[in-house]
C-alpha cells in the first residue's frame, strides 16, 4: 500500500469507519434485521435476536439516539405505556447494507441446504439481488471496475 493510498483512507474522514462506529456490532445488525422484518416490540425483538435485555436496551437507545429507529408509544389494555421501535427514513436507507450482508453470507457461509430465506419481489415473485449501478445506469460488475476519486 502506497503512502498516498494510506492518506486517502484516514479513519477521521472515512465513511466506512464512521458507519462501523455506529453500526458495526452484531446485536445492532440483528436489531435492524428484526426491524426490517416488522418486529417492533422489545420482547419480540429480544426473542428474534436472542440479545440479552441490557444489551438490547442499549442498542435500541443507541439506534434511537442516532435517528435510525424512532420510539412509538403503545399501551395494551390494563398495562403501562410501552414503545414500539420503527425504522426512520435514515434507517430504511440501511436496507441495501443488510441485503448485501445477506447475499454475501448466502454465497459463502450458508449451510449445505442453502440459504435459510430467499427475498422476493412482492410484485412478480422473483428473487431479488444487489446490483451496483453508476449514475448513468451502467451495471458495475466488480470492485475492479470502480475508481475512488477524491
Amino acid at each position: 500500500m502506497t503512502e498516498s493510498t494510506l492518506m486517502r483512507y484516514r479513519p477521521v474522514d472515512c465513511s466506512i469507519a464512521r458507519s462501523l462506529e455506529l453500526l458495526g456490532e452484531r446485536w445492532t445488525i440483528l436489531v435492524l434485521r428484526a426491524a426490517f422484518n416488522a418486529v417492533r416490540r422489545f420482547d419480540d425483538i429480544q426473542a428474534d435476536t436472542g440479545a440479552p435485555r441490557q444489551v438490547l436496551s442499549a442498542r435500541l437507545a443507541h439506534l434511537v439516539e442516532h435517528g435510525i429507529l424512532k420510539r412509538i408509544p403503545y399501551q395494551e389494555p390494563g398495562q403501562r405505556q410501552r414503545y414500539e421501535y420503527r425504522l426512520t427514513h435514515k434507517g430504511l436507507d440501511l436496507y441495501p447494507v443488510l441485503l448485501g450482508l445477506l447475499e454475501w453470507g448466502d454465497k459463502y457461509l450458508a449451510d449445505d441446504e442453502g440459504p435459510s430465506v430467499v427475498l422476493t419481489h412482492k410484485e412478480c415473485g422473483s428473487p431479488i439481488h444487489m446490483a451496483m449501478v453508476c449514475a448513468d445506469g451502467h451495471e458495475v460488475e466488480s470492485a475492479r471496475d470502480v475508481r475512488p476519486v477524491r
